[in-house]
């Protein structure tokens, strides 16, 4: 981890944030006292005011270079917790005589790239939903952002669908980094709390699907900036995000309703901005288009949640699955895949805990803690619930506060160990386990 001392930054001048800690204190033990939390932020740092008395006006690439220099560590940490994950699952495909490539487009993966390569209307017939049918709508419970993006990039690389897939997930998972880098530093100043923060979302079960062929990391990304542009009140990119995260997948909903009610909230407390207003406006765009479009191809206003609930068996139930399930799990403990899901969601609901006692700001545990609720009452697929968990990194943040206050040694066993058993995890739910994740 890079030393603290030489990382200390803030955020850019345009996007003074509305939470940040100042005068952080750590004491001997390495506990750090509870910041206290201004609502405007200082327009540079100590390190940047430095280099502007002593560098020429003309050279701001230097001063670019300085900024994005926290940026490059995050994507640093991220690629190299990702690439841990890769070739554990290299290893475990290789004994299974499966090729890595086909592993990484696998399951929902052959739909996206089925979607881009034919459009929602020319999908091949042996394409069939969970339960083995296929009708003409099914396709339509795909979001089109992703899909979209891979025939885009596709000719501009001149790769195929499936490399321009694994190369849209790669480049959203460094914005993510980045994104959650931002987010993580309004919490705390400490360089590498973020770090860690990123660490413990790249490495986390299930977190080998952000380099797949999947959504979660290109919806982390638009997450991610969208919180961002919450905390720091640039109301219009927190807006732009969340429409566009509507046009990825469902679980948008609770980023839809954090990042709305956040607007609101300003534009009652801090009068009429428009910039708010229109952010409020803004949010469900994406989301609610889609469904929209949807139901006016399938001529019901619930549409795409009846293609959810016949094709998929997924519905909001309250919870009555989840709790069975872990029913079954506790009184057989039938598999290591459904026990260590089980496990990971009972962490999920506890995390949510500490994240609302720890007085964090109210958008980043409404949104960690909204993700958990959406995946404990919703019945369908239930050994995707540890997938669909990987956008709430905000959950991570008591975790990654804490293991930045131990020893180093410490810190770093820790994290390596927590990476390794999530990569391991990752990788023994696509060669191990037979069923859809």
């Amino acid at each position: 981890m890079p030393n603290s001392s030489s990382q200390k930054s803030t955020a850019t001048p345009h996007h003074t944030p509305c939470w940040r800690p100042v005068n952080s204190q750590v004491s001997a033990g390495g506990a750090v006292r509870r910041p206290t939390l201004l609502m405007k932020n200082e327009r540079n740092d100590d390190l940047h005011r430095r280099m502007s008395r002593t560098m020429p006006k003309g050279l701001t690439m230097a001063t670019i270079a300085v900024r994005a220099r926290p940026y490059l560590h995050a994507i640093g940490v991220f690629v190299l917790v990702r690439l841990t994950g890769l070739v554990l699952l290299a290893i475990l495909a290789g004994n299974r005589h499966r090729e890595l490539f086909d592993v990484l487009k696998s399951w929902d993966g052959d739909w996206y790239l089925a979607i881009a390569e034919n459009g929602y209307d020319n999908v091949p017939p042996r394409f069939v939903d969970a339960g083995g049918q296929r009708t003409p709508t099914t396709p339509l419970a795909f979001f089109p952002l992703y899909p979209t993006l891979i025939r885009v990039v596709a000719p501009i690389t001149g790769s195929d669908s499936a490399t321009a897939a694994l190369l849209v997930s790669l480049i959203a998972g460094c914005v993510a980094a980045a994104g959650i880098l931002r987010v993580a530093r309004v919490i705390d100043p400490r360089p590498k709390t973020g770090l860690l923060l990123i660490a413990l979302w790249g490495g986390a079960p299930m977190a080998i699907t952000l380099s797949m062929a999947y959504t979660e990391a290109l919806f982390t990304a638009l997450a991610a900036w969208a919180l961002v542009g919450v905390l720091e009140r640039n109301w219009l990119l927190a807006g732009v995000c969340t429409a566009f995260a509507g046009l990825v997948r469902p679980s948008a909903s609770v980023l839809v309703g954090t990042v709305a009610l956040a607007a609101i909230v300003a534009v009652f407390r801090a009068g009429k901005t428009w910039q708010a207003m229109v952010c409020a406006v803004l949010s469900p765009v994406g989301l609610f288009g889609w469904w929209g479009y949807v139901a006016k191809r399938t001529g019901s206003l619930t549409g795409w949640f009846d293609i959810q609930r016949q094709g998929w068996f997924s519905y909001f139930d309250g919870g009555q699955q989840t709790v069975r399930f872990f029913g079954d799990i506790i009184d057989t403990g039938n598999s290591v895949m459904e026990t260590v899901t089980m496990l990971l969601v009972i962490a999920a609901v506890v995390l949510t805990i500490l994240i609302i006692s720890a007085r964090i700001p109210w958008p980043l545990w409404l949104y960690g803690g909204g993700t958990v609720l959406m995946v404990l009452v919703t019945a369908g697929i239930t050994y995707s619930k540890a997938r669909f968990l990987i956008p709430a990194f905000p959950l991570l943040i008591p975790v990654a506060r804490g293991l930045a206050n131990r020893k180093r040694h410490t810190m770093i066993a820790a994290t390596i160990a927590y990476v390794l058993f999530g990569s391991w995890f990752s990788a023994y739910s696509l060669t191990g386990w037979t069923l859809a994740i």
